[in-house]
Formats: C-alpha cells, sequence, structure tokens
C-alpha cells in the first residue's frame, strides 16, 4: 500500500490550501471498548495497574511491571483484532523500516536516549497520550530534558488522542504526519517513531513492522487529504415510547462514550441527528442500561464471538463524481497512489499549520 506513510523525503512544489485536524483537547481515559463483548454488548477494555487477587505491596517491581505488559497486550488484542503481545518489562524494542527511519516501542528512561544517538537517531517522534505514560510510569518531561541537553538530537511529541481508536487516528493522522514530515526534512539522520507498544500508532504513521494498524482510517486518511473530508447529517431513531433513556456508542465517538437520543413526543421515538465524514461507522445503541442493535437499521456478519453491531455508510453528495471514484480506489484492498497523487499529499503536509 503507498499511502501516507510512503512519501519522498522533500519537493519543492508551492503549497496548496488544504483543512488540516489539530488535536483537540479533552478528558482521557484509559478505557477502551471494543465492538463486540460478553452477552450482547461491547466489552469494556479497562488498563489496569495491576489484575488478580495479590495486592501490589506484595509484588515485587518486575511482577507489577509483567501484570500491567499483561493487561496491555490482552487490551491491545481485543481492540485491535489481533494477538499482539508488549513486554514493557524487556526494554525499547524496534524494527528499522528502513535506514533511515525506525519504528518501535516508548522510551523509558532518559537513558534510552542515548541508545538512539549511538545508532544515528535525530528525530524521537513520540505519539503516546500522557496516560499511556502514566500507565507504565514513564517519566516523559525528565527523557525530554535529557534529549534537550543534546544539540544533535530533538524529542518531538504529537499525541493521537484516542488509543486503539480507528476514527480519531484517521482525523488526526494528516496533522500528524505533517509534523513527522517537516521534522525529517529539517534534522536528517535516522526518525524513530513510536508510541507504546510500537504496534497500533506509530505503525500507522510510518511502518512495515509486526503491527496491526487500523488500515481503513490510514486510507480514508489518505482519500480525506486528497478530495476533501466532507461531512454530512446522519439520523439515527429508535422506537420504544416506553424506553426512559435510549443512547448510542461507537460512531465516530469511540466505544468509551456515549450520545444520548431525544425523545420526539409527537412521533413517539427517539431520535439523533449527527454530521459525519464519508465512510463507514459501527455503533450499537443502549436502551435503558441494556446493549442492543436496532433490527430495523443495518447490522454487521457476526464477528468470531458471535456478536453483530449496527452500521451507517455515509456518502457524498458528489458519490458519482471523479473524487467519489478516487475515495473508493484508496479505500479498497491494496491502493496505490500515482505520481500527481503523491505530489498533492506532499504540498499538503508542507503547507499542514505547525502544532504548537
Amino acid at each position: 500500500m503507498n499511502c501516507l506513510q510512503n512519501l519522498p523525503r522533500c519537493s519543492s512544489l508551492p503549497p496548496r490550501r488544504f483543512k488540516c485536524h489539530r488535536q483537540v483537547k479533552s478528558p482521557c481515559f484509559l478505557r477502551i471498548s471494543g465492538a463486540a463483548g460478553d452477552a450482547d454488548r461491547p466489552k469494556s477494555l479497562a488498563l489496569k495497574a495491576v489484575s488478580g487477587s495479590t495486592s501490589s505491596a506484595e509484588m515485587s517491581g518486575s511482577e507489577m511491571e509483567e501484570e500491567k505488559s499483561e493487561e496491555y497486550s490482552t487490551t491491545m488484542t481485543e481492540a485491535m483484532g489481533a494477538v499482539l503481545t508488549y513486554r514493557h518489562e524487556l526494554g525499547m524494542n524496534y524494527n528499522f523500516i528502513r535506514p533511515d527511519l525506525i519504528v518501535g516501542s516508548c522510551l523509558q528512561t532518559p537513558k534510552d536516549v542515548n541508545k538512539l544517538r549511538a545508532i544515528g537517531v535525530k528525530t524521537i517522534f513520540c505519539l503516546q497520550q500522557d496516560p499511556d505514560l502514566e500507565y507504565f510510569g514513564v517519566d516523559i518531561k525528565a527523557i525530554r530534558d535529557y534529549a534537550g541537553t543534546y544539540d544533535d538530537i530533538q524529542h518531538l511529541r504529537a499525541q493521537i488522542s484516542r488509543d486503539f481508536d480507528a476514527f480519531d487516528l484517521r482525523m488526526r493522522l494528516p496533522a500528524v504526519v505533517s509534523k513527522l514530515h517537516k521534522a525529517i526534512n529539517q534534522n536528517g539522520g535516522v526518525t524513530y517513531v513510536h508510541c507504546t507498544a510500537g504496534m497500533g500508532r506509530a505503525p500507522a504513521v510510518a511502518s512495515k513492522r509486526s503491527c496491526f494498524p487500523k488500515l481503513y482510517a490510514i486510507k480514508s486518511a489518505t482519500a480525506d487529504i486528497l478530495t476533501g473530508s466532507k461531512k454530512k447529517p446522519i439520523s439515527l431513531t429508535w422506537q420504544d415510547g416506553n424506553s426512559s433513556t435510549v443512547e448510542v456508542s461507537g460512531l465516530d465517538i469511540g466505544w468509551g462514550q456515549r450520545l444520548p437520543l431525544q425523545f420526539d413526543e409527537e412521533q413517539r421515538l427517539w431520535k439523533l441527528t449527527r454530521e459525519l465524514p464519508e465512510g463507514e461507522y459501527e455503533y450499537k445503541y443502549i436502551v435503558d442500561g441494556e446493549w442492543t442493535c436496532n433490527e430495523h437499521e443495518l447490522v454487521t456478519s457476526p464477528n468470531k464471538d458471535g456478536h453483530v453491531n449496527n452500521y451507517i455508510k455515509v456518502l457524498g453528495d458528489d458519490h458519482g463524481s471523479d473524487g467519489a471514484a478516487l475515495r473508493n480506489r484508496l479505500t479498497a484492498d491494496n491502493p496505490d497512489l500515482t505520481k500527481d497523487e503523491r505530489m498533492l499529499i506532499r504540498q499538503f503536509l508542507e503547507a499542514c499549520p505547525d502544532e504548537e
């Protein structure tokens, strides 16, 4: 696939005007929900400091690290849909994707900066959120301060807001890749891109590594740059005048949040109207606290556990146009970019406003 990750380093093309999504500052929780789970509702996957019956006081530091790694790996496997294992206690792990690009796991101490300098790294590009760092007790300030004592390496952060969340990745990816593109052009040398485990967000930004990035999010972000990210209003309804509360989860907000539907007294049904960018979205209703599907709306095929979700496909107004055909091509299997498309994306990366 030849999308956002695989672009030449520099360009002399004049910049064009593109819209670039900045990070939205919002409360963050180490709570990630999958698309299906126990009974008939999505699983709520909570990252916990220590699981099991053994108290933290009775556990050694290494045992606690192993417990945390086990919890993180379980959460990651459930959310990403593939068996993935991360062992934080073993230190950094990484792969050279190309001679000047490394994708790997997070730095854990200031000493890791020296390890990267020794292999020619000039830019450390961190995609983690603060809660990711706190979970494993990583002192990011100490790492950044230590890197700042050298003039031959730069530590940059570009937080991707919700880990394992495909829609959030889609919205943030263009701005993050733009920041990475500019840093590589400025600093040269080898670039080290990392998230926590180096298996989700970092591979989505730049990767050919044993991992499981959200490919549909990468494809959609590429299509957004080339065709524009257009929004259309959608309406969801739940026909039950006897319910006291009806909510929906999924869509563009992720499985860890909910949107309330409003009751229409005249029509005796619950309604939600929301604007969504073009694309496909899964969701589920929560009726008086119970997770369920609406049998009158589209339903996915059962997953490996036999669970289903509702889904909706949002099409642009020009779904018969060249732009729609381009989006369909880029979001299909094994898409490729033409020379002109790669040029346009480079223009975007250079024109995208810098984040603070």
